[in-house]
């Protein structure tokens, strides 16, 4: 079965977000890409965007979380803030409560974790950095 890895785009504080997330899942991050180590063929890198990430990756799970900054000249802009939603399942309920109290630090707390309506045990967050989380634990998992 194929696996979900999300792909974040930030605007200047991707090492900042990535940092942050290590430290709540743990695990070994990729090396940093920076846009400064890179000829890019189409697009001119300004010297002040140079130290921006082009890539990065964390391992969380069986999935890889992945982001780069967007530099302000490039072809495809990018609507930041609700243009999608991370979706964490936990194997318990201890494990949702770390990720989600770890996650909702600086941010915005829109739905707290508690059994939800089809019986799962779930929240929703606006992180720090604007990113949406959704934390579930199924209901099975529970007891």
């Amino acid at each position: 079965m194929p696996t979900l890895n999300p792909n974040i785009t930030f605007k200047g504080n991707c090492e900042k977000a990535f940092d942050f997330y290590q430290t709540i899942f743990g695990g070994e991050m990729s090396p940093k890409m920076r846009y400064g180590d890179y000829k890019l063929p189409d697009m001119p890198v300004p010297d002040s965007a140079k130290h921006l990430i082009m890539h990065v990756s964390l391992p969380i799970g069986e999935s890889i979380l992945m982001g780069g900054d967007v530099l302000e000249n490039s072809p495809y802009p990018t609507t930041f803030g609700n243009n999608f939603t991370i979706n964490i399942g936990t194997k318990s309920k201890e494990e949702a409560d770390t990720l989600f109290n770890g996650l909702s630090k600086g941010g915005k707390i829109m739905m707290p974790m508690d059994i939800a309506f089809w019986g799962d045990y779930f929240g929703m967050l606006t992180d720090q950095f604007c990113i949406q989380w959704q934390v579930l634990c199924d209901a099975k998992l529970l007891n």
